[in-house]
């Protein structure tokens, strides 16, 4: 299942980058790619079954703070 997930952002690279290195659209190619590696990042440890922790928690505990100062 890993390789099928690697080859399929791998298809992603090949079909997206030519374009943009072609346009010479340098801040978009490091954007894309940017995403494209927290996408690796977090699909490769979902695949093989490690539990990632939920993003909401960590926002939840930055925001609390802020929203009772502005009580």
């Amino acid at each position: 299942m890993i390789v099928l997930l690697i080859l399929l952002f791998a298809g992603i690279i090949l079909f997206e980058v030519p374009g943009l290195v072609k346009k010479k659209m340098w801040r978009e190619l490091a954007a894309f790619l940017a995403y494209l590696l927290i996408g690796m990042a977090l699909s490769i440890p979902q695949v093989l079954g490690v539990k990632l922790p939920n993003p909401t928690k960590a926002i939840e505990a930055l925001i609390k703070p802020i929203s009772e100062l502005l009580k």
